[in-house]
Formats: structure tokens, C-alpha cells, sequence
């Protein structure tokens, strides 16, 4: 057997997938099922058991033992609790699993965020199977990717809303489309893939650097003398030993149906990127979790860590997921697709208008989604988009639909070929836009790439706002279309419209830059500069009725996730300051004064012989680490006092504030007089890894 049929046979060899379920399903049964699957009808309950069954025997057969429902809660991570396929039944036990046990599960909902729709009293949760994510086998234990609701149904996890969402965006679609003459559409189905950006450390420096261990990224650092400056790390040859590692990483992720295709070295030392095929956004949300998970495990197998947080080292690039998304027709035809002639093309300019009036309807709440503490750290600088929703369309389209609102013409940027200039090289097609990469969202030909969520969040919030901001556009265009006396005039009439009132959110230049800053500011975009501030979009009254009208979210649900935001932000910075306390006091306090008293030793010594003016070196960085360690126990006994009046009863808008405006400038504080230290303490004195050991050491 070849490579190319192991790999045929190693792809979803761990799926409950389409041939699995026709091999261990009743005809009738995968028939039913598939409906469900392909269309989003309801499922018929009788079909429990049957499923229930064929997959119990095909997991069997896979060695599993146990399964779990898998959920993913309002942490952003999964959850999951084994049950074995073990039942007494006299002197001995049976091998069962009912539809009962498929269908739904109970989990303690008093331990995950609620954003206090939950007391502590106010245990009972449910998982309930999602059908259209394909069941797995992993560590001989049936994975079920299930729903997670309270005792009362109301909503505690991502995929829930992101699985409404998803219909909503379907049902006003096909309004539109059934106005444009498409009358055989069976599904309107949202599109994403998630490019997945990582670090890679060695562990024997990673368990040595208690901020790494316990936050994710370095508190303390000083720069190492090279960084990213040479541009010789993006696209640059891998090192074998993370080839190997990404290879491991493809075998587990194919063997598990995620079409892992592109890795690449990215740039900042050390960083690297793996990128999966598109597929269907509740599908591609599964698997991003997988993805995350799997190169955690298996890095650690190669005695690697992998670092998924947003900035885990200061002064080079830190790591984003650019979420790839679209829609398609009945699955295969993409609706954002320009084709060749995108300005004869109706229906995809109308689409394309309706992405350009959401996100500057609801672009607010686009950014919320991206919003968190550690990527505080990344938006803005010169690595990532701005803080400001903006939209990238390119010369071309742009000037396209700039022709449809003024009723004139313009200069249309055509594609063209390049002209390479050697004769060995073939003639290659030049698209008609470049890619923007400053752009926070930017049009690449048929989806938008969403390049501002940070390399730890769960892309279900991003994908669930642009599939319900598109829902309620599409369905405000189909109200009118439907009473259209001419559709072909209303359709230009609408295009003209979004163009007219939405266009100052189109922006094809240098998103990076201090001009654009100001026109952003002078066109009247939001700009929230930091999480606590972007956080309030998830309660605005415009987006709670949003959500609300739609049905993806209940206004109490609303205020609970904003809850949830603020919590998690709040304890991560106050994780992060208790963490720099105690290194700063078992760590760095303990090798500072080792480091001043060996100096003081050899300043003494030297006195004693009389030859004062041989000690002038000594004496000089004697007196400069001394300084250097007075700042920095000033700025920690600020730092201490500082997180002090920071546990408070306040309500949490006020402790997220004073964590962001008190608690955060004192941490930079300590870290900038410890990081003045560092490269005067001798290297056998520091107590930690350098950034240069972290970022080149790893061999």
C-alpha cells in the first residue's frame, strides 16, 4: 500500500461519517437522519434508538469503552463527562447505550459561567446531541458533540446560538433568493475555516517560567538582541523536530475528519500557523476546538509546550485566527463568489451589500467577540488590525459599487495577467484585488477573512454575529424585494442605498496607520480601544433585540454573557498580577540579592587591598543593580496595594474598569523596571529563561 492510500484510509478512519452510518444504520434510519443532517429538519424521536445503536456497535468496533457528550460552555473551551458502556444486568453486565443516553445528558451546570442566571444551588444542566457535527472516537471514548442548557433551557454554551444563527441566516436567504428567481434552494448554509496561529516552547524552559505555566504568556522579559527584524522566520525552513511534530499533529486531526492543509513557519521566532480546509461554521467551530487541543497534546509528546495565547512574548508578533467565512447554496455553491463578470452578477452584489450594511450596523458587536484581555495586547499594534471595524473590498469591487450609487463610471481595476519577465515561468492570472493584510476584515475573492479574533478564542461568537447580522439585513432586503414591482430596479435600488448610508465602512488602505486612526474617527466608526469598552456592545439595546428577534439569544442571556466577559476579564488580570507578586518574591527578589551581595563581596575584597581604583566596574554595577532593584520593589509594593483595592463588592463594570485603568499600568510598571534588570544580572544569577532561550533555543 502507498502513502497517498494510507492517507486515504487514515482521513475520518475515526468518524462516525456518511459511510459509517450506511454500513452500521438501517436504510430507513441513515435516510432520516441524512434529511436532518442536510436540510435542518427536525428529527423524528423513534430514530433514537436506532442510531443510538449503530453507533454504540461502530464505536465498539473502534475500541471505545466509554462515551461523553462533548460541549462547549461559555469558558470557550470544551467540556465533556465519561459514562462507561457498562450496565449490570444480573451476575454480569451488558454493553448499552440508548437513545435516551444520545439524545441527552446531564451535567452539573452550577460550575461553568452563567453570568449569574445560575445560583450555586441551581445545579442541573443538559447536553443535548447536535446531529450535524459527526460523532468521534478519541482515546477509545465515543465523542457526542452536544448542546448545553440549564434545567429551565436557557442557553450556557457557543454552539447553541451559533446553530441558531445559522438557521436564521438560512431562513431570510432563501427569501432573498426565491425573489431572484431561485426557487430550488434546499439550504442556505454559513461557511468558516480558522487559520490557527501558535508558539512553540521547549518544556524544560516552559516549567521554569511559573508566568508562562500559570497565564500563558511571559509577565517579565527583556528584549533578546534579535527578534523579527530580519523577516527570516516567516514561510522559512522548518526545523525537524516541529516537522515531526506537525506531522503527528496531521495524522491525529485527519484520523478525526479535520482537514488539517497548510502549515507554515510565521513571524515571529518560534511561531508557526496550521490552517483547515472551509467547511460548515458549526463544523468548522468543532473543529478549531480540536485543532487547539491537538497541538497542545501532541506538542507535549515531542517535549514541546504550545503556547495558544494572543501575546505570550512582548516586542515580537503575537497570534490571531483569521476566520474565513461565507455562504453557499444548498453546500456547493459559494453565494460570495464574484465570478468573472462580478458586475453583471445581481446576486452577488446584493449579498456583498448586505455584509457592508451589517458590519457597520452591528460592526460594534463584531468587535465584542473579539474582545479579551490577551488580545488587548495584540489589536492595535503594528501585527494586527486596529480596534476599528472596517472593511476591505479592494479597488476594484469598490469602485464597482461606486458606479451602482452614482449611476456613472469609473476606471473598473481589471485583472489582467503578470508578466513575470522570465521566459521559463508561465503567465500568471493576476487577481483584481491584493490582499490587505492590515484590514480587520477583509474580501478575498469569495468570503471574508475576519483577521482580528486572537489564537485562543472559540471562533462560535464571530461566526454567530455575522450570520445574525446577515439574517436581519437579508430579511429587511427581502421585505422589500417581495413588494418590489420590478426586482431587478429594487435590487440596484438597494445596492445604491447601502452604498449611500454604509459605505465610510469601506477602507482599502493602510489600516495601520495614524491617518486612517483619524478618519476612522472622522467618519463615526466605534472605536473601543480596550475589552472592558467593547464589552458593552453585547447589551446595547439595538443588539439585544437583535438577537432577540431572531432567536438566538433571550435579552436575560444577553446581560449573562456580558457577565461572563467581564469575569473572565477580571480574573485573568488579577491571575496575572498575583502571578508577577510571587515571581517578583520567590524569583526575582532572591537572585537580585544573591546578585548585589557577590558584588558587594567582590567591591569589599578589592577595598581591602587597597586598590580602590580597580573596583570602579564593580562599583558602578553595584550601584546600578542596587537602583534598579529599589525601583522595582517601589513599583511592586505598588503593584500589591494596587490589587488590593482591586478586591472589592463593587459590580463588575467598576472592577473590570479599575483592573484595566488601575491594575494594568501598574503591572507594565513592574515589568518595565524588571526588565531594565535583566540584562544586568549575570545569566547563572537570573532566575528564569531568557527570551532569547525561549524564542531560540529550541533546537
Amino acid at each position: 500500500m502507498g502513502k497517498g492510500d494510507e492517507m486515504l484510509e487514515l482521513y475520518g478512519r475515526d468518524v462516525f461519517s456518511d459511510s459509517a452510518m450506511r454500513k452500521y444504520l438501517p436504510g430507513d434510519t441513515y435516510k432520516q437522519l441524512r434529511k436532518t443532517i442536510d436540510l435542518g429538519r427536525p428529527m423524528d424521536p423513534a430514530l433514537a434508538d436506532n442510531v443510538a445503536n449503530g453507533m454504540k456497535r461502530w464505536a465498539l468496533d473502534k475500541g471505545a469503552t466509554h462515551y461523553t457528550h462533548w460541549f462547549q460552555p461559555m469558558t470557550g473551551y470544551t467540556a465533556e463527562k465519561h459514562d462507561s458502556f457498562i450496565n449490570p444486568r444480573g451476575d454480569g453486565i451488558i454493553l448499552s447505550f440508548s437513545g435516551k443516553e444520545l439524545v441527552r445528558g446531564e451535567a452539573d451546570a452550577s460550575s461553568f459561567p452563567s453570568g449569574g442566571m445560575r445560583a450555586t444551588f441551581e445545579a442541573r444542566g443538559y447536553t443535548t446531541w447536535d446531529c450535524t457535527s459527526p460523532a468521534f472516537v478519541k482515546n477509545n471514548t465515543l465523542y457526542i458533540p452536544t448542546c448545553f442548557c440549564a434545567f429551565n433551557g436557557e442557553v450556557l454554551d457557543k454552539k447553541t446560538p451559533l446553530l441558531r444563527s445559522m438557521d436564521a441566516l438560512d431562513l431570510q436567504a432563501k427569501r432573498v433568493l426565491q425573489c431572484l428567481g431561485y426557487h430550488q434552494v434546499e439550504r442556505v448554509v454559513p461557511m468558516a475555516g480558522a487559520e490557527q496561529e501558535y508558539f512553540l516552547v521547549d518544556k524544560e524552559e516552559y516549567v521554569r517560567r511559573r508566568d508562562l505555566m500559570l497565564c500563558g504568556r511571559t509577565l517579565f522579559g527583556a528584549p533578546p538582541p534579535k527578534g523579527q527584524e530580519l523577516d527570516d522566520h516567516y514561510y522559512g525552513n522548518i526545523k525537524d523536530r516541529v516537522i515531526a511534530y506537525m506531522r503527528e499533529v496531521d495524522q491525529e486531526l485527519w484520523a478525526l475528519g479535520v482537514s488539517a492543509k497548510t502549515e507554515h513557519k510565521e513571524v515571529a521566532p518560534q511561531q508557526h500557523e496550521l490552517a483547515p480546509v472551509y467547511t460548515t461554521a458549526n463544523i468548522a467551530c468543532d473543529n478549531n476546538q480540536l485543532i487547539m487541543e491537538t497541538l497542545q497534546k501532541v506538542a507535549l509528546r515531542h517535549n514541546m509546550v504550545c503556547l495558544l495565547h494572543e501575546k505570550p512574548f512582548a516586542g515580537v508578533n503575537g497570534s490571531g485566527k483569521h476566520n474565513n467565512w461565507s455562504f453557499s447554496l444548498n453546500g456547493t455553491e459559494n453565494l460570495l463568489d464574484q465570478g468573472k463578470t462580478p458586475e453583471t452578477n445581481a446576486r452577488f452584489l446584493l449579498m456583498l451589500a448586505a455584509v457592508i450594511w451589517g458590519v457597520d450596523e452591528y460592526g460594534d458587536m463584531l468587535r465584542c467577540t473579539v474582545a479579551g484581555p490577551g488580545n488587548d495586547h495584540r489589536l492595535g499594534g503594528s501585527e494586527a488590525p486596529p480596534a476599528i471595524l472596517s472593511l476591505s473590498l479592494g479597488d476594484m469591487l469598490t469602485d464597482l459599487l461606486t458606479e451602482v450609487e452614482t449611476g456613472g463610471s469609473s476606471a473598473l481595476r481589471q485583472g489582467g495577467s503578470l508578466q513575470i519577465g522570465v521566459n521559463a515561468l508561465p503567465v500568471l492570472p493576476k487577481d483584481v484585488a491584493d490582499r490587505n493584510r492590515t484590514s480587520p476584515m477583509a474580501f478575498t475573492g469569495n468570503k471574508f477573512e475576519v483577521r482580528m479574533l486572537g489564537s485562543s478564542m472559540s471562533i462560535a461568537d464571530c461566526n454567530t454575529v455575522l450570520n445574525t447580522m446577515m439574517a436581519e439585513i437579508l430579511s429587511r432586503m427581502a421585505d422589500r424585494l417581495e413588494t418590489a414591482e420590478d426586482v431587478n430596479a429594487e435590487v440596484t435600488a438597494i445596492i445604491r442605498q447601502v452604498m449611500r448610508e454604509h459605505k465610510r465602512i469601506i477602507f482599502n488602505g493602510n489600516n495601520y496607520s495614524e491617518e486612517w486612526k483619524r478618519e476612522a474617527a472622522n467618519r463615526g466608526l466605534p472605536i473601543s480601544n480596550n475589552s472592558v469598552d467593547a464589552f458593552k456592545a453585547w447589551v446595547e439595546p439595538k443588539n439585544v433585540e437583535l438577537f432577540r428577534r431572531h432567536g438566538i439569544m433571550a435579552p436575560k442571556e444577553m446581560e449573562a454573557g456580558y457577565q461572563i466577559r467581564l469575569e473572565n476579564y477580571i480574573n485573568t488580570v488579577r491571575i496575572e498580577a498575583h502571578t508577577m507578586i510571587e515571581m517578583a518574591h520567590k524569583d526575582l527578589i532572591p537572585a537580585l540579592v544573591k546578585y548585589t551581595r557577590r558584588l558587594a563581596d567582590v567591591v569589599n575584597a578589592v577595598k581591602d587591598t587597597g586598590l580602590a581604583a580597580d573596583i570602579t566596574l564593580e562599583a558602578g554595577m553595584l550601584k546600578e543593580v542596587c537602583a534598579g532593584s529599589a525601583q522595582l520593589s517601589r513599583d511592586l509594593t505598588k503593584l500589591e496595594k494596587v490589587l488590593d483595592n482591586c478586591v472589592t463588592t463593587d459590580g463588575l463594570v467598576t472592577r473590570a474598569q479599575r483592573c484595566r485603568d488601575k491594575l494594568v499600568p501598574a503591572m507594565e510598571a513592574l515589568r518595565k523596571s524588571t526588565d531594565r534588570l535583566e540584562p544586568l544580572v549575570g545569566q547563572e544569577y537570573w532566575p528564569m529563561p531568557d527570551y532569547t532561550a525561549l524564542l531560540f533555543g529550541m533546537m
